[in-house]
């Protein structure tokens, strides 16, 4: 099993900044595809961001791509999504995953481990 709990959520203006961590218990993290997702009020959980589990490999959606950056620190067994230029329509739960795999998943079932969400909130 993999334990997940994310943080760093909060509130901010349109155009700041916030990074969120997603902490891993449980198992080898550096086996570990990690991945976060989101999810606004009506809405699909949407892939966000992913990286491979030494790290060298990123993958982002388009919409938040040239904003957010995915990255991790083994040794801390953590993984980070750092937000720049946030906009209004980033608001949503935040969602980090996890899996023991090769390639990095872009969709939700290609994670069984979630953690709790962490809420971001960006006011226009």
């Amino acid at each position: 099993q993999v334990q997940l709990v994310e943080s760093g959520g909060g509130l901010v203006q349109a155009g700041g900044s916030l990074r969120l961590s997603c902490a891993a218990s449980g198992r080898t993290f550096s086996n570990l595809v990690m991945g976060w997702f989101r999810s606004a009020p009506g809405k699909e959980r949407d892939f966000v961001a992913a990286i491979s589990w030494c790290g060298s490999s990123t993958y982002a959606g388009y919409s938040v791509k040239d904003r957010f950056t995915i990255s991790r620190d083994n040794a801390k067994n953590t993984v980070y999504l750092q937000m720049n230029s946030l906009k209004p329509e980033d608001t949503a739960v935040y969602y980090c995953a996890a899996n023991y795999v090769v390639k990095m998943p872009t969709t939700v079932h290609g994670y069984p481990y979630w953690g709790q969400g962490t809420q971001v909130t960006v006011s226009s």
